[in-house]
């Protein structure tokens, strides 16, 4: 007769337990991983982010202030303020310096790309992650106090961080859009400068911007 000390004895209910128990974790980090991953490629894939042109006839003038960048499917909130404005749209630097209203350096920056916790998130909070598909002559559009006005962009540049000058103070009007490069913020801009078109009235310059971007 032999005899077993009962610390040599495994409880196969406890062994079962702890497999459960890592098998659960190792599918909830495989989860996890993946739906990171989908979030982050969330801009590249076009069923998350659709870039769709907007038609900027068929859009009423907003009562709040917003940007449109019509080839790439942006309509965001412009906002003043500080650096909180990126979470809800596009940022109104230094609104003493320009606006459509006053001329001047009217500077807008917003997100390049910022991961929220859906796609949605991830694509409202990324408005201007397809900025490197405009050229010159691609036109934006901007409600302004209840007025709406064309830009059409003359120049693009990419600069380092220290290049404040983007944001000096200008005596011709124009409109200065930035955002980071795709590798950050410490990497660098890319900046995009328009001239103005005038007030979007009548069908003055609206004809001639609604033209232009169906070419």
């Amino acid at each position: 007769m032999r005899f077993h000390h009962k610390a040599g004895v495994k409880n196969p209910k406890s062994r079962s337990f702890l497999s459960i128990l890592l098998l659960v974790i190792a599918t909830t980090c495989l989860a996890g991983g993946l739906y990171l991953l989908v979030l982050v490629m969330t801009p590249n894939v076009p069923i998350l982010y659709p870039v769709e042109p907007i038609e900027i006839k068929s859009l009423e003038i907003s009562k709040t202030d917003r940007i449109y960048i019509p080839k790439i499917g942006v309509n965001v909130e412009l906002v003043a303020g500080g650096p909180e404005a990126l979470d809800k749209g596009s940022w109104h630097r230094f609104p003493e310096r320009g606006d459509p209203v006053q001329g001047g350096n009217f500077i807008v920056s917003a997100h390049r790309f910022s991961i929220g916790l859906t796609p949605g998130q991830t694509r409202q909070k990324s408005p201007f992650y397809h900025i490197d598909k405009l050229e010159i002559n691609d036109q934006i559009i901007v409600d302004y106090q209840g007025k709406r006005y064309g830009y059409q962009i003359t120049e693009h540049s990419s600069v380092k961080p220290n290049q404040i000058e983007i944001e000096a103070v200008s005596d011709s009007p124009k409109l200065t859009l930035y955002t980071c490069t795709l590798k950050g913020e410490s990497d660098g801009r890319e900046v995009y400068v328009a001239k103005p078109l005038g007030e979007v009235k009548d069908g003055m310059v609206e004809t001639a911007v609604i033209n232009n971007f169906s070419q």
